[in-house]
């Protein structure tokens, strides 16, 4: 269980490299088909419920377990700033992309991967709890791509990301696109070392996102405000989601697209170009 936000065990992950992942399904009577990895990096763990004819008495300490959580942020601290030196080391830019599942984040990676493959190297971590698909579909569109799936665990974290760098080994004057599992709470709190954090949403999550999900909005660098050709048939007014937003975050920056019509996509791609130019000053 991670102390910090609930989840499930923060070592319960699994690394795939796109390029060398075999796997076999299994099909049982009642017409279920799974598949299984050849490799576990993990052990199963069982839980026993068991009673007992007397009873325990329990004490719970608050200041133990806000202690705890204090541990468990500062290690992953440490190990972002590990990340991020490398990251500077490499010039490698590094955009951690985050969002709600189903605002649009994998559809955007793809557009921008067609758009960049060209004269830039690119390389992409996906974090799922479960499967492949986005992997599969960041490598059609012609990146490098390493997929983590968590299990039962709501975000990524620097320890991840340190893993999977060591398996990516990312080239010298490249962009990494981190796409974070799709959560507005626990991936707030987890710096992995990114130069810059994006936040994705939709018009159909509603204008009072900000309000609701705070942190998010507070960590993040930019906000993409994607399915703008859905605006016409959903309750969203962009002056006041962006409203919201400032009162959180003076200092955020937006971009309205269109994933699916390619609408806004262009001032995306203008950014990302932006903060390689920065970044690249910065590192000399």
């Amino acid at each position: 269980m991670c102390e910090t936000c609930g989840c499930g065990k923060s070592d319960g992950y699994i690394i795939h490299n796109m390029k060398h992942t075999h796997e076999h399904e299994h099909s049982h009577e009642n017409g279920y088909t799974h598949s299984h990895e050849h490799d576990h990096d993990y052990d199963h763990e069982h839980e026993h419920e068991h009673e007992h004819e007397h009873e325990h008495e329990h004490v719970h300490s608050h200041e133990k377990v806000l202690n705890l959580d204090i541990d468990i942020l500062s290690g992953n601290n440490i190990t972002a700033g590990m990340n991020r030196r490398f990251f500077e080391g490499r010039m490698v830019l590094c955009l951690n992309m985050v969002s709600s599942p189903g605002s649009g984040k994998t559809s955007i990676l793809e557009k921008t991967i067609n758009y960049l493959k060209a004269s830039w190297k690119i390389n992409v971590i996906e974090g799922d709890q479960q499967t492949l698909i986005d992997a599969d579909r960041i490598e059609k569109a012609g990146a490098s791509a390493l997929q983590i799936n968590t299990g039962s665990g709501c975000h990524l974290d620097a320890r991840m990301i340190e893993d999977a760098l060591k398996r990516l080994d990312p080239e010298t004057n490249s962009i990494l696109f981190i796409e974070n599992v799709g959560n507005l709470v626990c991936p707030a709190m987890f710096d992995l070392g990114e130069k810059k954090r994006v936040l994705v949403i939709s018009v159909t999550e509603g204008e009072d996102k900000p309000l609701k999900y705070p942190n998010i909005f507070e960590s993040s660098h930019l906000c993409i405000i994607n399915k703008s050709d859905l605006k016409p048939y959903v309750d969203f007014r962009t002056e006041v989601f962006e409203k919201h937003a400032r009162i959180i975050n003076p200092h955020l920056e937006f971009i309205t697209v269109s994933a699916r019509t390619g609408e806004g996509m262009n001032k995306w791609y203008e950014w990302i170009l932006s903060q390689t130019v920065v970044f690249s000053r910065q590192g000399k």
